[in-house]
């Protein structure tokens, strides 16, 4: 019997969820299994990759009271996930980031006692919302409901590394260790030409607050003269940065993966909270040696400290410095870009790490055998 999957992710807004479940969903199609992707409208000031899913055969079923903030119309949005998984009738339930797994999973509780479904819920965590996002009180409030639905009605919980897992269950107290499971990301390959161009440094991703481009800007500033600093990416508040900027930095929009890696020299990520960064992984399948802030699972990809300098330290993988250390990431960023031997291996060891451990097919591999181990233990079949 053709195993039925339903997944559901808030918004295909530009970043690494949005791909992720794109590729899921073709890959487990062609794999021969019925899968439906839903979601709900990108907000004006986010660019929408429905472009990127149609590219990859992806016709995503829309709820456009779905949107990111909590809001009354997220009762209209569970009863239209109830009603779906009604007809659909899955076999898994798999929703991705906090929105979707909010009310996916509170859909789903419905679905199980109202309607005795018989389904297996996984919930992912890209990153979380805990930290560097919300007010306390709202960080508190989000924290009770992720409690709630871990108990309640989530039967396996996905994150992308052991600190992220770490993090989730032992710092924050969400779900009973059993539930988790380490599945890291996976990525298409990238091939990118060689072009001579000036020393470039990037950063990779949606402008929002929690990517902290002002930190970006900022130690741009400091490394004026030393190198190009381009911001790719969009976001409402593009306009205010590029005002901040003063020509330290010139901003590009989105482009290709491919074109991006070919056109720097080092990714650099300052941001406050991460879960495990696409931009980061497909950085080191091009080749291309990162500098990025000690957040969330970026320390498990860059791996152990070799290096301990004033500011940063330099791991097997990568360059790390803390999070709001302008001074010791512009330091790091220095030694990476007048190092030509240091970026070289960086380079080399994370190509090589990425196509190893981060492939499409890996990915689909494990999440299949995620859920037939799965479903087969918890439903008895």
């Amino acid at each position: 019997m053709t195993m039925r999957v339903l997944r559901i992710i808030a918004r295909l807004n530009v970043g690494g969820p949005a791909r992720h479940v794109v590729w899921l969903s073709e890959g487990l199609t062609k794999d021969g299994v019925e899968t439906l992707l839903v979601t709900g409208t990108v907000p004006p000031g986010e660019d929408d990759m429905s472009d990127f899913a149609a590219a990859h055969g992806v016709t995503p079923h829309m709820i456009p009271s779905m949107s990111r903030e909590l809001s009354p119309r997220d009762v209209v949005s569970i009863w239209k996930l109830w009603r779906l998984m009604v007809r659909f009738r899955p076999d898994v339930v798999h929703t991705h980031t906090a929105k979707a797994g909010a009310v996916g999973r509170i859909a789903g509780l419905l679905y199980r006692v109202v309607s005795r479904g018989r389904s297996l819920f996984v919930h992912t965590f890209h990153g979380h919302v805990f930290h560097g996002y919300y007010s306390p009180w709202k960080t508190r409030m989000f924290l009770a409901i992720e409690r709630m639905l871990a108990r309640v009605n989530t039967d396996r919980i996905v994150v992308l590394s052991e600190q992220q897992r770490r993090e989730i269950h032992e710092t924050y107290r969400i779900g009973r260790a059993e539930q988790f499971v380490v599945i890291p990301l996976g990525i298409e390959p990238i091939s990118i030409p060689k072009i001579q161009h000036e020393p470039t440094v990037g950063i990779v991703g949606r402008i929002a607050p929690i990517k902290n481009h002002e930190m970006f800007l900022r130690v741009a500033e400091r490394l004026r003269g030393e190198a190009r600093f381009v911001v790719y990416g969009d976001g409402a508040d593009r306009t205010r940065l590029e005002h901040l900027a003063k020509g330290a930095a010139e901003f590009a929009g989105m482009r290709d993966a491919a074109e991006i890696y070919a056109a720097i020299d080092v990714l650099a990520l300052t941001s406050r909270n991460e879960g495990t960064p696409l931009a980061i992984i497909e950085a080191m399948a091009a080749g291309v040696p990162v500098i990025a802030t000690a957040v969330g699972g970026v320390v498990d990809l860059f791996g152990a400290v070799e290096e301990t300098h004033g500011g940063f330290e330099v791991r097997e993988r990568g360059i790390t410095a803390l999070s709001e250390d302008d001074a010791g990431f512009a330091a790091g960023l220095r030694l990476l870009l007048r190092d030509a031997a240091l970026r070289s291996r960086l380079a080399e060891r994370g190509r090589s790490w990425a196509e190893k451990t981060h492939t499409k097919e890996r990915l689909l591999a494990d999440i299949i055998a995620l859920y037939q181990r799965t479903h087969d233990i918890d439903l008895g079949d």
